[in-house]
């Protein structure tokens, strides 16, 4: 269903590093070469533009719509040019959710998604509307599968119990380790699902915390064993965990989705796994 990285599409337009859709085109080659044919969106993205980029920028190029995977999220209502709005807020109304897939049809340039995820959990939601509503798209041939994004153990059977869900994309790195312990990868592994993590590098390239000082040291020495760089080392400490998380690589360069893509030949020893871990909390391990 996924690829064992997915392209994380959230930066390659006006959020970002606002590629042209030649740029584009060149981004969706490298992932390609390096065997990713699944691409992560959201109708928000870009201030709900980049699924159109992205869109433009696929369809005229020579691929077959079956070789790749695209996966959309929807539900968060929020301000912009495009679709303007007088405050942030979620909708999973049936015709919300129905217009959103429609939208991101019409965008991404497609007839049917391969994955449609909840972006985030309302507190308002109905998890029988949202299960009909679900059934409706598969019925139609708009959706093959569904998903939920950012949602604890129990919303995520909230929604489950009436239609199965294909995965939680959830916050993974050295610095969000939470669903190491609360149950949310438990629980995929006992149903036999994958989970896709997002902003698998956290803050380490881009916040000096005590914390990243410390997680810095032992990475730098694990590059040198593994010979190699440090964001590998980063993505290599999720794949380790036996749940087979699928990491969204969220970068717009064309040379670091090469260098992440070898990750996947790095296994890190278990000790050197905890020797991360370790410098996470700052302690031993309890």
């Amino acid at each position: 269903m996924f690829s064992e990285l997915i392209a994380g599409t959230m930066r390659w337009g006006v959020w970002g590093a606002n590629h042209s859709v030649k740029e584009i085109q060149k981004l969706i080659e490298v992932c390609l070469d390096e065997n990713i044919t699944t691409f992560d969106h959201a109708d928000i993205y870009g201030g709900h533009t980049t699924e159109e980029l992205f869109g433009n920028a696929w369809k005229e190029m020579d691929l077959k719509r079956e070789n790749l995977q695209f996966i959309s999220k929807c539900g968060i209502v929020m301000n912009s040019e495009k679709k303007p709005s007088p405050l942030k807020y979620y909708n999973y109304d049936s015709n919300y959710i129905q217009n959103c897939v429609d939208e991101s049809l019409s965008n991404l340039k497609t007839d049917y998604l391969d994955v449609l995820l909840l972006h985030r959990p309302s507190p308002l939601m109905n998890p029988e509307e949202i299960a009909n509503t679900f059934q409706i798209l598969k019925d139609q041939g708009k959706v093959k599968h569904f998903g939920v994004s950012n949602f604890s153990v129990s919303q995520f059977e909230l929604i489950n119990q009436y239609l199965p869900l294909v995965t939680n994309q959830i916050e993974v790195s050295v610095n969000q380790i939470s669903a190491f312990n609360d149950g949310t990868l438990d629980q995929l592994m006992m149903k036999g699902l994958r989970p896709t993590a997002w902003s698998v590098m956290g803050t380490y390239f881009s916040d000096q915390s005590d914390e990243n000082i410390r997680i810095k040291k032992v990475i730098v020495e694990l590059c040198d064993k593994y010979s190699a760089e440090e964001n590998q080392i980063l993505l290599a400490f999720i794949l380790k965990h036996p749940s087979k998380i699928i990491p969204i690589i969220g970068t717009s360069k064309a040379e670091t989705i090469r260098t992440l893509s070898k990750t996947l030949q790095i296994d890190l020893d278990l000790e050197d796994w905890f020797r991360i871990l370790e410098s996470i909390k700052g302690k031993e391990v309890d």
